[in-house]
């Protein structure tokens, strides 16, 4: 609710609704009463607006978004009543001010801000706009260019950057109450006709029409398919053509149609799954509410390759003193530089937000090849080559050289954590922290326990994750965990689609239209080929260890692909050697060009194995990849190895790019219908019989057969959950 209270002149609203202050049904007809009591009464002249211990609002509650005519005063009312006020009406900006809470805010004829607050209009990560009138406010206040940056993207400002646009009138460091109530007070009795942002004119461009149709088309080839930036720059132009009242109306049209569109449900859907994730089981019956994390007061890193690091950056932006230790000397010299480079670049950044980032301090990060300095820390990850006897051997020292309580991380995408685990003497101090690369940058961590791993070493982990601002979630262990099991089929199909008539360049577009960042051959020469080949070695898929006279294109009774083996025979290992799936201008180099000698390679091969092209259209190939990969989902939930659609849906949109407007793949399959995934599975599967992956998951047949659940029923369809979760 929002509180008020008087002193000599000044009427206090304070809105209360924690943790965050959002502006639910009763916090606005508090406000409303609030106001109306104000401007009643004559020895009130002027109002102060704050929010409760030390936060003005995260705005809207998102549950209410589905609810457009609910009873009740509307924000958008609210925003207005604000600013119509006979009184000044001056906010105090705390903590932050983010969506309808910035609304509020514009709608006062003033704003002071806490020098360390944060400000947005984050509406359109969820598939809207700002609905209460900010897309026709904002841009009055604070120009065009800087409106439409802060409405597309969602992101946060800090207050420094805000006084530069103008959106609030003064920053303070000491009481904001106080400033805000001082203001109030100064401003009483001046004319508040140029204070109301409906009442000014938006500021002129010298050629407002051509910045807006530039920005559309930038907005839209960085959406890849979501509707919301686009429909909010088209907001935006109605508030530079449109009198106010005709641009609020607008904005309302295009909220309703955002509102229906099916991507704000998948985006909000992923918001929550989110917050889901938090909660993990694992073996016998531990789960979040029953363990807790030990503390983590410092870290170390073993191996300072790409991924080492990101995670030695991402520990000392978190503050946690760090202990970085290489093999020798001259890796250690390579591996320093790398990383004091990353820090530097990372500082800069954090400077901008009036954030400092220490680590010059030997105390803060510390660089060595001996063993014996890990002695004390509370937490080691490893990061070494994908190697299973080298990690083993690391392990096993670890287990001799570590305090006892100590969290023992391998970062590995693939391999047995219960078999690394076996090198140490306590197995329960063992767990996987699968990092994203780069490191620093991305945000999942998935987060594997073994056989032994302790709920305590769970909490520990998924305390990590929140510490590096990361999304932990908690995935029982098998080859590949969740992640990259699911996308061998996904991978495995995109290059069986080339031996059957497609080239690279066209699999990769029709992924990129759907809206992932890189489609599977661009992705691949990211990585580089060589990773896969290694595995594919270690696995006996390729290599001298094949027995003679195995086809070409089979292994152990499936079908099998050679020809990425055949790239990396040819020293093809993607962006890293300038030559993989694509062309690159140089060894290192970004910009993929199609290769025709990649196109030769695939029709030659096509000749020798007595394969006829074929023309394969864009359904087929969305069918093939995407489908695959939700198939493999439906094993892994049927396997205890994620405790929930969700799960598998945050670690797909924050660790391998699906688009987040689809909400996951478990959710895109709930959205087509899971008796549609299954029929087209069962053509795909009857063309290609030896694909196991194409043959459907038998919880997705019962799942089928039980009548297409809602997707958060899946789970209650299980016969019995597996003794690992």
């Amino acid at each position: 609710m929002a509180q008020h209270a008087k002193g000599p002149a000044v009427a206090v609203i304070q809105l209360r609704n924690p943790p965050l202050n959002t502006l639910s049904l009763a916090v606005l007809q508090a406000l409303q009463d609030g106001l109306e009591k104000a401007d009643a009464d004559p020895s009130v002249k002027a109002v102060m607006i704050c929010g409760e211990n030390g936060k003005f609002s995260a705005g809207a509650d998102i549950r209410g978004f589905s609810s457009p005519n609910r009873h009740g005063p509307s924000l958008a009312a609210l925003v207005s009543l604000i600013e119509s006020s006979k009184k000044p009406v001056v906010a105090a900006i705390e903590g932050i001010a983010l969506g309808g809470g910035l609304e509020v805010a514009l709608g006062c004829h003033y704003r002071v801000a806490h020098v360390k607050a944060r400000m947005g209009l984050p509406e359109v990560t969820l598939g809207l706009l700002p609905g209460a009138e900010g897309t026709q406010r904002l841009p009055r206040l604070i120009g065009v260019p800087a409106a439409l940056d802060m409405i597309t993207t969602g992101k946060h400002i800090s207050a420094s950057e805000a006084l530069k646009l103008g959106l609030v009138d003064e920053v303070v460091e000491a009481n904001t109450v106080e400033a805000a109530m001082h203001l109030a007070n100064q401003v009483i009795g001046q004319p508040l006709g140029p204070r109301r942002l409906s009442l000014r004119p938006v500021p002129p461009l010298p050629d407002t029409d051509g910045f807006l149709r530039a920005a559309r088309l930038r907005v839209r080839e960085r959406a890849r398919g979501c509707l919301a930036p686009e429909l909010c720059v088209q907001a935006v132009r109605a508030a530079t053509e449109l009198p106010f009242s005709a641009g609020v109306r607008r904005e309302r049209e295009l909220f309703v149609e955002l509102l229906s569109s099916g991507q704000a449900r998948a985006l909000q859907y992923a918001f929550f799954a989110e917050r889901a994730v938090r909660r993990w089981s694992a073996p016998g019956g531990a789960a979040s509410h029953g363990a807790g994390p030990r503390p983590l007061r410092s870290a170390a890193v073993i191996g300072l390759g790409t991924m080492g690091r990101g995670i030695v950056t991402c520990l000392v932006k978190a503050n946690i003193p760090v202990v970085a230790l290489e093999q020798n000397l001259e890796y250690l010299d390579v591996g320093r530089k790398a990383v004091m480079l990353l820090l530097e670049r990372e500082a800069k950044k954090m400077e901008q937000d009036a954030q400092a980032l220490d680590f010059h301090n030997p105390a803060r990060l510390q660089f060595t090849v001996d063993f014996d300095l890990l002695r004390d820390v509370d937490l080691v990850i490893e990061a070494v080559f994908e190697d299973m006897a080298l990690k083993k051997e690391i392990f096993h020292k670890l287990s001799r050289i570590c305090k006892p309580e100590a969290l023992l991380c391998t970062n590995t995408s693939a391999l047995d954590i219960d078999e690394i685990a076996s090198a140490t003497s306590r197995p329960q101090q063992v767990i996987g922290t699968h990092f994203f690369s780069p490191a620093h940058v991305m945000r999942l961590l998935e987060i594997i326990y073994g056989r032994h791993t302790s709920p305590t070493a769970i909490a520990t982990a998924m305390q990590l994750a929140r510490a590096l601002r990361k999304v932990g979630v908690v995935v029982g262990n098998c080859f590949g965990f969740v992640g990259n099991r699911m996308m061998f089929p996904y991978v495995e199909q995109a290059v069986f689609l080339l031996e059957e008539g497609s080239r690279p360049e066209e699999v990769d577009q029709v992924l990129e239209d759907f809206g992932f960042k890189i489609g599977p051959f661009r992705m691949s020469d990211l990585a580089g080929l060589d990773v896969g080949w290694r595995s594919r070695q270690g696995q006996g898929l390729t290599g001298p260890s094949v027995p003679a006279g195995t086809p070409a294109r089979q292994r152990r009774g499936r079908r099998y692909s050679p020809v990425p083996d055949l790239l990396c025979e040819s020293g093809r290992f993607g962006q890293k050697s300038g030559t993989g799936w694509y062309r690159y201008e140089r060894a290192g180099g970004r910009t993929a060009t199609p290769d025709p000698w990649v196109h030769s390679l695939l029709a030659q091969y096509r000749h020798t194995h007595g394969i006829r092209p074929r023309r394969i259209d864009q359904e087929e190939i969305l069918e093939r990849c995407l489908f695959a990969l939700i198939n493999e989902g439906f094993a892994i939930l049927a396997e205890g190895i994620a405790a929930g659609p969700e799960h598998l849906d945050v670690i797909y949109i924050n660790g391998y790019g699906w688009p987040r407007h689809r909400g996951g793949p478990m959710f895109y399959a709930a959205t087509v219908g899971l008796p549609r995934v299954l029929a087209r599975l069962q053509h795909h599967s009857q063309a290609h019989p030896d694909v196991p992956g194409l043959r459907p998951s038998a919880f997705l047949e019962k799942l089928v057969a039980m009548g297409n659940p809602p997707l958060k029923e899946w789970m209650s369809y299980l016969s019995q959950q597996s003794p690992r979760l």
